[in-house]
C-alpha cells in the first residue's frame, strides 16, 4: 500500500515498538510539555512521527499525513529522498563527525555554495539557522563597534536574545521599542534591539537617523514569514545602510534555496552586505551557514583572535560531514533547469485548489503563497505587515489549521507551510479532500 493510498485508509496498523499514549507518558516525564520547543499540539491532533517518505509522514499508530511543514522549510527535496540517503549511508562509513580540522566533503560544499550566493565572497558553515543570524550580527557589531540591531516586528530569527523581541507580539509594538518573547532576557536588550513594522520604509528611516551612531545592522527576512516586500522596500533598505554606514542582513534561512537557487537576493535583486541560511544547506542536516562580503567574513578569520574586531565563529558540528554530502546531493537537484519552475507552479496549484475549496465553502479566508510559501488567512487581502496578520481572524485560521490535521493534513496552526519538489498531483487532490472536510469541521 502506498502512503497516498495508506492515508485514506480507515483503520491503519499499528508501526511503533509501543503504543501511541505509551510515548506521550514518556514525553510527559521526560520533556516540558511534551513538546519539542515551543511547539506542544492539543491532544487530540499530536502525533509521535514514526517515518518520513516522500511528502507524506506516518505516525506511530500507522496513520499518514502530507507533510506541508517540511522540517521548517528544510526539506525542499522531502523525506528521505534517494540520492541524499545514498550520499548519507556512503560517508556514514567513513565517519559521521569530525572536529578541528576541515575534511574534504565541507570543502566541496563550500566551493559550490560561494557561487551561488549572490553576497557571498565567503561562507562560514555553522550548526543552525538561529546561530547564523547570531553570528551575522555579531558580525556586523564587530565590524562597526556599534551595539544595535534593527528588526521588523513579526520576523524570527532565531532563539537568541538578540532575536527574542516582537517576533510573536499580542499587541502592536511602541517602535522602536520592541516587546520580549521571552523571559531571562539581560535588562539592557531593550535598548539593543530596535523594531520598526515591515513595509514601512519611512519609520525605518526615522529609526536609523535617531539611532545611527548606535546602530550596527538592520537584519530583514526578505519574504517576512508570508508578507511579501512593497516594491522598493528591499532597494531602500539598501540605499539606508549604505547612507548611514551600517550594514544591511538578509536572513535568508527560508528564504535562501527556496525562492531561487540564489535566494532572495536572486529572486528580488538586491545584495545584503551578510546573509544567514540554515538547514537547508545540509539538505536538511545540521548544517547552516553565513556568507558576505570578503571585509567582514574575514574578521571571522581565527588568525585574528585577540583582535578588537574579532568575531568568534565556532562550532562542534560545523562543516559536519554527513549534513555536508546531503547539502551536495540536495544542491545537485536543485541546480537542474527547471527544477524551480516545476516547484513554483505546484505551489501555484495547491493555492488555486485550496482557494476553489474555501470559495465553495463560503469560508472567508486567502490561500496565500509566494514561490513555495503558502498559508490560509482569514482577511479579504494580502498582508503588507505583521499588524495585518494579527488584525486578521487568526482563531478561526487556527481552528481550520487543526481541523485540516484531523483529517491527514500536517502543518502548524498559524504558521506558514511549503510544498516540497515531491509533492505530487495525488497530494493535492487528497489536500482538497481533506480540506474540504476541515471546512465542514468547522
Amino acid at each position: 500500500m502506498t502512503p497516498a493510498e495508506a492515508a485514506l485508509a480507515d483503520t491503519p496498523e499499528p508501526v511503533g515498538a509501543m503504543a501511541h499514549d505509551d510515548y506521550y507518558k514518556i514525553a510527559s516525564d521526560s520533556l516540558p510539555g511534551s513538546g519539542l520547543g515551543s511547539y506542544a499540539l492539543p491532544e487530540d491532533v499530536r502525533f509521535v512521527i514514526h517515518k518520513g517518505e516522500g511528502s507524506r509522514l506516518q505516525d506511530v499508530r500507522g496513520r499518514w499525513y502530507i507533510d506541508y511543514v517540511g522540517g521548517a522549510g528544510a526539506l525542499i527535496l522531502g523525506h528521505a529522498f534517494p540520492t541524499v540517503v545514498e550520499a548519507v549511508k556512503e560517508q556514514a562509513e567513513r565517519g559521521l563527525h569530525f572536529f578541528g580540522t576541515l575534511n574534504e566533503q565541507c570543502i566541496q560544499l563550500a566551493e559550490q555554495l560561494v557561487p551561488i550566493i549572490p553576497c557571498a565572497d565567503r561562507i562560514a558553515f555553522t550548526t543552525t539557522g538561529s546561530e547564523a543570524t547570531a553570528y551575522a550580527m555579531r558580525t556586523a557589531r564587530a565590524a562597526t563597534g556599534r551595539s544595535k540591531v534593527l528588526k521588523f516586528e513579526g520576523a524570527y530569527h532565531g532563539n537568541h536574545d538578540y532575536s527574542a523581541y516582537s517576533v510573536t507580539p499580542t499587541a502592536l509594538s511602541n517602535y522602536p521599542q520592541g516587546r520580549p518573547d521571552t523571559g531571562g532576557l539581560p535588562a539592557n536588550m531593550v535598548d539593543n534591539v530596535l523594531v520598526s513594522p515591515y513595509n514601512d520604509l519611512e519609520t525605518v528611516r526615522k529609526i536609523v537617523e535617531e539611532n545611527r551612531d548606535d546602530l550596527a545592522a538592520i537584519i530583514v527576512e526578505p519574504l517576512q514569514r508570508i508578507i511579501m516586500p512593497k516594491e522598493g522596500f528591499l532597494q531602500g533598505l539598501r540605499k539606508l545602510c549604505d547612507e548611514n554606514d551600517i550594514l544591511l542582513i538578509f536572513d535568508e534561512v527560508v528564504t535562501g534555496f527556496r525562492l531561487a537557487l540564489g535566494g532572495a537576493q536572486e529572486y528580488f535583486g538586491v545584495l545584503p552586505d551578510l546573509a544567514s541560511f540554515g538547514k537547508i544547506v545540509g539538505g536538511g542536516g545540521p548544517l547552516g551557514c553565513v556568507g558576505g562580503k570578503a571585509e567582514y567574513m574575514d574578521l571571522m578569520n581565527p588568525l585574528n583572535k585577540g583582535k578588537p574586531n574579532y568575531s568568534y565563529v565556532n562550532g562542534t558540528l560545523h562543516g559536519n560531514p554527513i549534513a555536508a554530502v546531503a547539502g551536495l546531493a540536495t544542491l545537485a537537484e536543485l541546480s537542474k533547469p527547471t527544477f524551480y519552475k516545476d516547484l513554483h507552479a505546484l505551489a501555484d496549484d495547491v493555492c488555486k485548489a485550496c482557494q476553489e475549496v474555501l470559495d465553495k465553502n463560503r469560508v472567508p479566508g486567502l490561500a496565500l503563497g509566494q514561490g513555495s510559501f503558502w498559508q490560509i488567512l482569514f482577511m479579504d487581502k494580502p498582508p503588507v505587515s505583521h499588524a495585518d496578520v494579527m488584525n486578521s481572524d487568526m482563531a478561526s485560521s487556527r481552528a481550520l489549521d487543526l481541523a485540516q490535521m484531523h483529517e491527514g493534513l500536517y502543518v502548524l496552526p498559524n504558521v506558514r507551510r511549503f510544498v516540497s519538489a515531491v509533492h505530487t498531483g495525488q497530494d493535492i487532490e487528497d489536500t482538497v479532500r481533506a480540506l474540504d472536510a476541515a471546512c465542514k469541521r468547522l
